[in-house]
């Protein structure tokens, strides 16, 4: 196996042709209502924009993935919960929006009530992190469609209009701060699973870099919620902001089509050092694929850059540049 470097796309994601196929499901999507509750930004972003007078409300809706699985294999389900929450609020975070209430969806084969409280055990804590209350959801029962579970979930986020950030302040010689991750947090998981299978390695060893903890745990260690962006906001002019998941560094177009140089990225945490051994994935497949230790984005001028930095506990990593996305020597976008 470790003569083939393995790939996202060959494990079973391909981002290009998802990418294709979220243009087809949205293309015949254009019925825009008017005034109250009128959209203010596009599809797209990384959450959608509706007019509520002086404020906008934001949505963003998002699940837990693969990463389930892994869950199911060590009996632990404590923290998805936190990881549906994070996928959706850092995604409003990204472009400015507070977090305030949350909706459920969790698709069962069959009922277990150990299993369900595990389940709202995670959910707690992500919205107490959050700083918001979960309001409802649902519980659909699916054993015909549904191997296992399913966990997904809505956002709901608000934000003052003139406070909206959606990356077109960004601007040359800006500096990045990169916020580290605590984890591959929650994408990629079908490519790890597909190194796992083709390694010498379970989920149930023990962690070659670590071996107080398994390589399961340390897989199910949850995404981070970046709450503190918020603070950031309101003490500097960010002109940027980027959640890193799915495609890695790739949705950074999102935000601006100028370029991004990381001449200083953040030290990879040591799980995608063990995944990327264990696969023999190639540098490019890796930043394309996970956050690489680097779960957040802020884009900002220079001479606020190590308050934001102080502020996050991250570091400058960076600087905006005319095109293309470049980690050290590795061009990712010419």
């Amino acid at each position: 196996m470790k003569d083939k470097h393995l790939t996202y796309a060959e494990s079973g994601v391909d981002i290009e042709k998802e990418e294709v196929t979220i243009k087809a499901l949205t293309k015949s999507m254009d019925y825009m209502r008017e005034g109250l509750g009128a959209p203010l930004t596009g599809i797209g972003h990384y959450a959608g924009l509706i007019d509520f007078g002086e404020y906008a409300l934001a949505l963003a809706t998002d699940g837990v993935g693969s990463k389930v699985l892994i869950a199911n294999e060590m009996k632990r389900w404590n923290t998805v919960g936190i990881d549906c929450i994070a996928m959706n609020v850092n995604d409003l975070l990204a472009i400015g929006a507070e977090p305030i209430s949350f909706v459920d969806y969790l698709a069962l084969e069959k009922h277990d009530e150990d299993f369900a409280a595990q389940i709202g055990e995670g959910l707690r804590k992500g919205a107490e992190i959050s700083r918001m209350s979960i309001v409802g959801g649902e519980t659909a029962t699916l054993p015909d469609i549904i191997n296992g579970f399913d966990l997904a979930g809505t956002c709901l986020g608000m934000v003052k209009k003139e406070s909206i950030i959606t990356g077109e302040k960004v601007q040359m010689g800006d500096a990045i701060v990169g916020i580290p991750a605590d984890s591959v947090h929650s994408n990629g998981y079908t490519l790890v699973r597909n190194i796992m299978e083709q390694s010498s390695y379970s989920y149930h060893d023990k962690f070659p870099y670590d071996e107080s903890t398994t390589i399961g745990d340390e897989l199910l260690i949850p995404t981070r919620i970046y709450m503190e962006v918020l603070d950031v906001i309101k003490e500097c002019d960010v002109h940027g902001l980027a959640h890193i998941t799915g495609s890695g560094l790739l949705k950074l177009k999102r935000v601006t089509s100028l370029g991004f140089d990381f001449y200083d990225p953040i030290e990879p945490n040591d799980i995608f050092k063990f995944l990327q051994k264990e696969g023999n994935v190639d540098d490019f497949e890796m930043y394309k694929t996970f956050n690489m230790g680097m779960g957040f984005v802020i884009i900002l001028p220079q001479d606020q850059a190590e308050k934001a930095a102080s502020m996050t506990g991250g570091k400058i990593v960076g600087r905006i540049t005319e095109k293309g996305i470049k980690v050290g020597n590795l061009v990712m976008v010419e």
